[in-house]
């Protein structure tokens, strides 16, 4: 068997990329045609919370069917804590379980994917879990004296006496850990990820039920979140399988995990981490993935946290998943991005808006479309949204909501501009799934570096090398025009530098095998590039004198010898001139603007953004010689001849968003206008409005409806009318014309409240989301810069008829009262969840604020 599961394994990731080259668009047509219809599989999925559990089978239907109509593809279920005292059932009973059938069986219908996770809340755990297989710690104390207590399954180690008279005291322990916002009956320890007891004991009582539940039918993905295992840096077993691994026994160096910064002490906690990281990796990664192809599965998981995986351990599983939008930074979204491309997984997913603009329910529109942009520069091609809150009628207005800000369902009156801003991120994910990503530069992961920060209680690679990779480092990459990928030791011992640059940023210790591997990837061509320091010492207490003095030769050959293949840069601030001269960049641009760059057979495709909340003007050079270039509009899905060349002028307004596809296809020149560009025609008086259930009323001075008696805590929609004359020479002018709302007004950095979580720094004249009808034919929705919509065609000459259906935000509804803890609920259950800065909440501006134009172009 141990033979067999890794065979199925390798072919099921063939089947997965051979998949995704037949589904690859043949030519630039077929492109554009999937371009405007994307296929299914690439529009975004939701985490659906079943609060409780919770739910009834009628609610569930029509949240899935509400889904499916706003353009999201698919669910994955996660089971978390109660939010109401009576009707939850106990998570893996017989009733959640056909819960789970039925939720399955109504998604396939309607074709939506359907994913789970292994569990409720997270990390992985609950009441199977015994002390003895529960997450383990090294407990560290010191004194005088008697030794110190031990509680339940506490086991002293060693006792090392200082030179102060005092003695240390080495304890195996565990973190006693509760899994984080439980289900009903589902509350117990985290499990031991360094056990294979415990991992299966968790995958046969949790696992097994649920796939049974599936039946024929099993998940399209069993899901992992983010491993926060908070201080587990130890195992029961773990001297002797250090000893096996790492040649000598660690119990007499137990002090230099507590610190030390002498060379010794440092290779010792190097071997620490190295050897936690190879107990997840085979007991943890490798058994679930195993279990999730016997099931007919797949395994995406968040693979980074603590325990310390590294980037190579993306190998072990199928959909690499990440977190984090700050896209000019070390994020974990990254590090997943770099392992899809290292481990060729064609699709990468990230979980997208878990904080985003706090409280609950105060996320726009534009909220979501510039963070999902930022996931999408860092390499995502799925999105998976944070979250859908199942609420049932009962809940009232806006409902049931996780703790956490994502609240986002049809609760939400600007719901109704959702289908549109799905379509688009199904566009943009649909793109970055074509080809192969260019991406220039590989930075080295400190992975080595980051262990020898490890301390009890404190053992997490990502965490590290967030400290080791901070400063300016990615920012001159990208500003430079460049875009990149992580890579660690063991992505290069499986696949070399397939990159055309390789930075090593600050590298101290570097095994000898994977310098050895840099040093014929330079022979060979490749630029290495240095930063602040070229490495000199190998990793490991038993490595530092044998392969030691190898690593420095290496260092001296590449970066001091004369001739020396590689360079070294004393500081960050110069890498990217540096980069410059070794490498035409890929796009020259304005620091503001991001971008991602995928190459197929006949096209050359660039996703480009303004990442800021003010517009960029500039010109911007591609590194595309020989093909035209056309601008491909991800919202109307319209194509136009963008120049000629590859150098074009950008005219981005706050966090647009364009696609520019270089290829032989010629399109046509637009038509010249006649005549001279007319004045646009104000728009801004003169409108009635009406609300559910009441009569119009004339607005003279477009205006925020809460300063109206009785809306100030109104949330929902308005409909707003109004009529105007057009002159019927205008039309045929040759011109396009925009139905324009206004600019838009830039927050400052300084009046962005703490704590308040990813949020785009511009306030919209539309609050929050309107779809505009011009003489009763739909023209679009209006959510996002430029706030405007196309109306050429829509237009007749004489009088035309505008309606503009405006929704705002929830957050009105739930500042009209106080929000207070639930004590019954917490009587019940405990106090499992905080909602997050929900102290004094004020109503927002809503509405249509002005001006509105007619623009022709």
């Amino acid at each position: 068997m141990r033979r067999v599961v890794p065979c199925i394994f390798i072919l099921f990731c063939l089947s997965l990329v051979l998949a995704a080259w037949a589904a690859a668009p043949s030519g630039i047509d077929a492109l554009k045609q999937q371009f405007l219809r994307p296929p299914d599989d690439a529009r975004i999925m939701m985490r659906w919370w079943w609060f409780g559990p919770a739910v009834v089978k009628p609610e569930l239907e029509r949240e899935l069917r509400a889904m499916k109509a706003a353009g999201i593809g698919g669910v994955e279920i996660q089971p978390v804590y109660p939010v109401t005292v009576d009707g939850n059932f106990s998570y893996l009973s017989a009733e959640f379980l056909d819960d789970v059938r039925f939720a399955n069986d109504t998604a396939r219908q309607l074709g939506l994917r359907v994913d789970i996770t292994l569990g409720s809340g997270w990390p992985y755990g609950g009441p199977e879990i015994p002390l003895e297989l529960s997450s383990p710690r090294l407990r560290v104390e010191r004194g005088t004296g008697a030794e110190p207590r031990l509680a339940d399954g506490e086991k002293l180690i060693a006792t090392v006496a200082g030179s102060d008279g005092r003695q240390t005291f080495f304890i195996s322990s565990h973190t006693r850990q509760m899994v984080k916002r439980a289900a009903a009956g589902a509350e117990g320890l985290v499990l031991d990820h360094y056990s294979r007891a415990a991992i299966d004991k968790h995958l046969s009582v949790v696992g097994d039920p649920l796939m049974q539940a599936f039946g024929k039918n099993p998940p399209y993905a069993v899901f992992s979140d983010s491993l926060e295992v908070y201080g587990s840096d130890w195992s029961g077993d773990f001297l002797a399988e250090f000893q096996k691994r790492r040649g000598y026994d660690l119990k007499p160096h137990l002090a230099a995990l507590t610190g030390g910064a002498d060379p010794t002490s440092a290779a010792i906690r190097d071997d620490w981490g190295r050897t936690l990281t190879e107990l997840v990796n085979e007991r943890y990664l490798t058994p679930v993935r195993e279990w999730a192809r016997r099931h007919g599965t797949r395994f995406r998981s968040q693979t980074y946290g603590t325990p310390p995986v590294v980037i190579s351990s993306n190998d072990l599983v199928d959909l690499p998943e990440g977190e984090g939008s700050q896209w000019r930074t070390f994020t974990s979204t990254r590090w997943a991005t770099s392992a899809a491309h290292l481990y060729n997984r064609p699709v990468v997913s990230t979980e997208t808006w878990t904080w985003t603009h706090s409280p609950v329910f105060r996320a726009t529109p534009l909220d979501l479309k510039a963070e999902a942009d930022f996931h999408f520069l860092q390499g995502v091609n799925q999105i998976v949204g944070h979250g859908y809150p199942y609420s049932p009628p009962q809940a009232g207005e806006p409902g049931w909501h996780f703790y956490a800000a994502g609240a986002l369902n049809d609760h939400n009156p600007w719901w109704i501009a959702m289908p549109d801003m799905a379509l688009y991120m199904q566009r943009i994910s649909f793109l970055l799934r074509q080809g192969r990503p260019v991406n220039d530069v590989a930075v080295y992961m400190p992975t080595d570096d980051a262990y020898t920060r490890f301390a009890p209680g404190r053992a997490s690679v990502n965490e590290g090398a967030r400290a080791l990779l901070a400063g300016e480092l990615i920012p001159q990459i990208l500003d430079a025009g460049y875009n990149f990928d992580l890579i660690d030791d063991g992505a290069i011992a499986q696949g070399g530098v397939p990159y055309p640059v390789l930075v090593l940023p600050n590298v101290e210790r570097i095994p000898l095998s994977t310098y050895q591997k840099i040093e014929e990837y330079a022979r060979k061509g490749g630029t290495v590039i240095a930063t602040r320091q070229a490495p000199s010492l190998a990793p490991g207490f038993r490595e530092a004198g044998t392969d030691g003095p190898k690593v420095r030769d290496l260092s001296r050959a590449l970066f001091e010898a004369s001739g020396a293949r590689g360079k070294l840069v004393p500081e960050d601030a110069r890498l990217g001139e540096t980069l410059r001269a070794a490498l035409p960049p890929d796009m020259v641009k304005a620091p503001e603007i991001g971008f991602v760059h995928r190459k197929l057979p006949f096209a050359e495709v660039y996703f480009v953004v303004n990442s800021s909340n003010h517009a960029v003007r500039s010109q911007a050079e591609f590194r595309v010689k020989g093909m035209e270039p056309a601008s491909w509009n991800p919202f109307a899905g319209k194509m136009a001849k963008a120049g000629s060349g590859n150098k074009l002028d950008f005219d981005l307004a706050p966090y647009e968003s364009r696609v520019i596809v270089f290829s032989n296809d010629r399109l046509p020149e637009a038509p010249k206008p006649t005549g001279a560009a007319p004045a646009p025609i104000d728009l801004s008086a003169g409108w009635k409005v009406s609300f559910p259930g009441g009569q119009s009323s004339g607005m003279d001075r477009l205006a925020s409806w809460t300063e109206e008696e009785g809306r100030r805590f109104y949330s929902g929609q308005a409909t707003y009318v109004k009529t105007f004359q057009v002159d019927g020479a205008l039309l045929k002018s040759g011109r396009s014309f925009y139905l324009n709302f206004g600019e838009g007004t830039p927050v400052a950095a300084q009046e962005r409240r703490s704590g308040s979580g990813m949020r785009a720094m511009l306030e919209s004249p539309v609050r929050e989301a309107a779809v505009v009808y011009v003489n009763d034919k739909r023209a679009g929705s209006v959510w996002t810069p430029p706030y405007e919509v196309d109306v050429t065609g829509l237009l007749r000459p004489g009088e035309n008829a505008i309606r503009v259906v405006v929704g705002n935000l929830a957050i009105n509804e739930m500042a009209r009262q106080p929000h207070l803890p639930d004590k019954a609920l917490i009587a019940k259950y405990g106090d499992r969840f905080q909602d997050q800065d929900m102290a004094n909440l004020q109503p927002l501006p809503s509405g249509l604020l002005g001006p509105v134009r007619l623009l022709a172009r």
